[in-house]
């Protein structure tokens, strides 16, 4: 691959992940925290992208996070290529507009990520790249499809293409939004789809250029709040009465789904976006009762249980099992395995 340009890191760290409550705050959100190893999730993902390959990484994340996200590439002795401060959330596609632009806005392969998944086989993502870059230099738009497991409802799901561009790499049939039990059974039984991982590789100005037909409105808006943009250093402050204009849109609606060169390929590489306690306890190492612990726990014939403390708090169990407990500042977080998607719903509650 020594012919193609270096692939930019473009990390997406705008999201609040509100799910891991109480550990994810406003003000430290799931990808700054140290969740599933010693590194935070933000560090696992830039390290994920680093090398000869790749340029240094454009984060995009919001304004009160700087100091965080510097401080946290520092401490893996990444440099920033920019780091977009937004003003305001305007979702996924108007974001990797303004990371296209950072890049150059040229023909330089750009590789989006979220900032708080987990890809615990990185070979075989870095193998599916390979794949996938022969046709991103031809202006295919790429999307990853992660080889599913469960009929999982949480996720938009990919049906595969049978035309095979290249090898490993299908067109897209279509995008398949977040489905019912009984339409996810059916995806996984068919074997022909796959989880939409929200990771996509394309050359910047494919990009923009495809926003320039399917959303203009947000190319304009975009444009305009990176030309009247305030730069410090590697820090881009885009303009924020533009930005505000801009519509906002995930990058499948406004690009994805409309655009007529869009492949994927299929890969299993132990991801996991880690939307839940509950998923952080499936990829997790238990110990011999089946227990995920974290800081000072002290734990009796408990069993199955995942129980996240935070320095100088312990927490002690005896005779249960099957439960969530995270202790995190003055709030402590109890419920059953199973029904940590129902953390929004005390999130909620807790705002009326």
């Amino acid at each position: 691959m020594s012919d193609s340009k270096p692939i930019t890191p473009v990390i997406l760290s705008g999201g609040s992940g509100t799910r891991l409550w109480p550990m994810s705050r406003p003000e430290r959100p799931k990808q700054l925290l140290s969740l599933t190893a010693e590194e935070t999730m933000l560090q696992l993902t830039v390290r994920r992208a680093s090398g000869e390959r790749f340029t240094d990484p454009i984060i995009v994340a919001n304004a009160f996070h700087a100091e965080l996200v510097e401080e946290q590439l520092g401490g893996v002795g990444i440099g920033l290529k920019a780091l977009i401060l937004e003003p305001i959330g305007r979702n996924t596609a108007p974001a990797i507009a303004l990371a296209a632009m950072a890049a150059g806005g040229g023909s330089e392969p750009i590789l989006v990520m979220p900032s708080d998944h987990v890809i615990s086989d990185v070979a075989a993502f870095h193998a599916a790249i390979d794949l996938a870059l022969p046709l991103v230099n031809e202006g295919w738009l790429v999307t990853f499809g992660i080889t599913p497991d469960t009929p999982e409802t949480g996720y938009g799901w990919i049906k595969i293409g049978e035309e095979e561009l290249a090898p490993g790499v299908h067109r897209v049939d279509r995008f398949v939004e977040k489905p019912p039990r009984d339409r996810a059974e059916a995806m996984l039984a068919s074997g022909d789809h796959a989880w939409n991982g929200g990771i996509f590789l394309f050359r910047a100005d494919m990009y923009l250029g495809t926003l320039s037909v399917f959303a203009p409105e947000m190319l304009v808006a975009a444009q305009q709040a990176m030309d009247k943009a305030r730069r410090e250093g590697s820090r881009i402050f885009p303009d924020a009465e533009s930005f505000a204009a801009c519509p906002s849109d995930s990058i499948d609606y406004a690009v994805m789904e409309k655009a007529p060169r869009v492949a994927v390929v299929p890969v299993a590489m132990g991801w996991s976006d880690v939307g839940s306690w509950d998923a952080l306890h499936a990829i997790s190492n238990p110990d011999a009762g089946g227990n995920v612990v974290r800081g000072d726990v002290v734990a009796i014939e408990a069993t199955n249980c995942l129980v996240q403390s935070e320095p100088g708090k312990r927490v002690a169990l005896v005779g249960v099992q099957d439960l969530i407990v995270v202790v995190s500042g003055a709030d402590v977080l109890v419920l059953p395995r199973g029904r940590s998607q129902e953390v929004k719903k005390l999130i909620d509650a807790m705002k009326d």
